[in-house]
């Protein structure tokens, strides 16, 4: 919808203009950093709303680490513009590892796609501490809707209403790439995250959704939610019976990826303290069965070895969509 992309635009917009009047507000001291983070509490921003997988594997992670750092670890939700309000209040913040944000792959390598160049965040604009896991999408429908596989797609007699977390979002681009090679005529339904949108599926206000397979578990174990197909390369040892759509003949490989990130010119030492912590927590028992549990593939990779993947995935996407003249930024 032109208003929806209009209102992103403008978020994103006023977060180049924040950083362009001055960024973060500077770094502590070198004694500051090298006590850090001296019995000082640690906030967490998530972009989404409360209940949805980054949420989840925020406060999973901020568990953990606060009993690797000894210090409250805070997890604040602020949702909006796939994550880009919460971004843009990062970029403002003292750089001195206090406050992080579990920034969405999403954000990085297919919002641009979605918004007039420039518009989007730039990853070059921040510090990345560590690369978390990777999530896989699956397309669901309420188990009462009757819809299981693609032909009950093809044959549904009128145009799909898909719903996606948000415009610029995994959720839309796997959506927009497998109704277009399909053939099928679809309408876009844009969320705000995982939760509302897995609730608009439920509630029949929309035929089918692109989930995060963290978020759909809970309901495709009740027989609340049918799968029709995941969007993963090979296919999820959660759902052995589930297709992909690489294997139904759609080039729809898509994927969301996790990682934390600081404002720019954050001491070194303050990210070489925080990126021990994380790796720790990485290790813990209770945060590898919440991964297990969860479906996520770990991708703990450090901070310049996620900044590589994601600069790829964006040329990587933004290929996709020209080949299938997809716009996602455009009137849904």
């Amino acid at each position: 919808m032109a208003r929806t992309r209009t209102w992103i635009s403008s978020a994103l917009a006023a977060s180049l203009l924040l950083t362009a009047c001055g960024g973060n507000l500077g770094s502590g001291s070198d004694d500051e950093a090298a006590d850090f983070p001296d019995g000082k509490a640690i906030t967490v921003y998530v972009g989404q709303d409360p209940g949805g997988s980054t949420d989840l594997i925020a406060r999973a992670l901020a568990e953990e680490v606060k009993n690797e750092l000894d210090v409250a670890v805070t997890v604040e939700n602020k949702p909006g513009a796939n994550g880009a309000l919460a971004a843009q209040e990062l970029a403002g913040k003292t750089a001195d590892g206090h406050t992080l944000m579990i920034y969405n792959g999403s954000l990085a390598y297919i919002t641009p796609l979605a918004v007039p160049e420039g518009e989007a965040p730039d990853i070059a604009d921040y510090d990345i501490v560590t690369g978390i896991s990777q999530d896989d999408y699956v397309l669901v429908a309420a188990a009462d809707s009757g819809l299981k596989t693609m032909d009950d797609l093809k044959g549904l007699g009128k145009a799909v209403k898909f719903g996606t977390t948000g415009v610029g979002t995994g959720s839309q681009l796997s959506q927009e790439l497998l109704f277009a090679q399909a053939g099928i005529e679809s309408t876009a339904v844009p969320f705000d995250g995982g939760s509302p949108t897995l609730t608009a599926v439920l509630g029949g206000q929309v035929d089918v959704g692109s989930i995060q397979l963290g978020e759909a578990v809970e309901q495709i174990e009740a027989g609340e939610l049918t799968p029709i197909v995941t969007f993963a390369s090979e296919r999820v040892s959660y759902l052995p019976d589930t297709p992909t759509a690489v294997e139904a003949g759609y080039d729809a490989p898509v994927q969301q990826s996790r990682a934390v990130f600081a404002p720019k010119g954050t001491p070194t030492e303050v990210i070489d303290t925080l990126a021990d912590a994380f790796g720790k927590a990485f290790g813990a028992e209770s945060y590898q069965k919440f991964n297990e549990d969860n479906q996520l593939t770990p991708n703990e990779v450090d901070g310049e070895a996620l900044r590589q993947q994601w600069t790829e995935n964006l040329d990587s996407y933004r290929t996709v969509t020209e080949e299938h003249q997809i716009d996602l930024g455009g009137d849904q």
